[in-house]
């Protein structure tokens, strides 16, 4: 059996990727292809956050669990990019109030937040780069991402490991950026990190031999 892992301690991410990942096929010599997290593989090791952009971060990430685990790692780093915040928390997204903050605390910020933005100027995007890293250390990343605005008020349901989520707005479908609220089809389509991951799955089936 073939394995690829998802190189994050973040379950919101590991559960998504790994959705995203499932409907590969097998491998041309009909291997199966098996999505592992680093829990499954025993890797307790972090890794600190130290570049100055997503790609950066994202390759920075991947290539160290590649290298720890001598499996093909695939990572991504992103962020809600406020318009009216000059593009802030971008990719301080989750230390934007603290290293060891919560989504709660995200969540209490972000009420305050929500509040003073201007009504005329409450755009925001969410952004992504997801990279694919082989233990020799060769490296590939695709970006995604989706525009939307910043609600006033929250989705009371809060979707674990993605606190901004539950303020991020979709005005053409009139939904929040949410999992309970969208379809698998709108997923699809809105979802930032898929379409992401879309263009990976190109590189990951080219690179592992796999076919459809």
């Amino acid at each position: 059996m073939r394995k690829i892992l998802i190189a994050t301690t973040n379950q919101g991410k590991l559960k998504e990727i790994s959705d995203f990942l499932k409907d590969l096929p097998a491998g041309r010599q009909g291997l199966p292809l098996e999505i592992v997290s680093l829990y499954d593989i025993g890797i307790s090791d972090d890794i600190e956050e130290v570049g100055k952009t997503y790609r950066e971060n994202s390759q920075l990430k991947a290539l160290f669990y590649a290298k720890k685990s001598g499996l093909p790692a695939i990572s991504d780093d992103g962020g809600l990019e406020i318009v009216a915040l000059n593009g802030a928390p971008g990719i301080k997204s989750r230390r934007w109030i603290g290293h060891n903050s919560t989504d709660k605390d995200i969540i209490n910020h972000m009420m305050k937040v929500a509040k003073a933005l201007p009504s005329n100027n409450r755009k925001a995007f969410f952004k992504t780069v997801v990279s694919l890293v082989l233990p020799n250390g060769k490296v590939w990343s695709v970006d995604g991402e989706i525009e939307g605005i910043i609600a006033q008020k929250p989705y009371l349901k809060l979707l674990k490991g993605y606190p901004y989520r539950s303020f991020f707005y979709l005005p053409k479908i009139k939904k929040y950026y949410h999992e309970s609220e969208l379809t698998k089809d709108e997923i699809r389509k809105y979802n930032h990190r898929y379409k992401a991951i879309k263009k990976l799955k190109l590189i990951i089936k080219k690179v592992l031999r796999i076919n459809d």
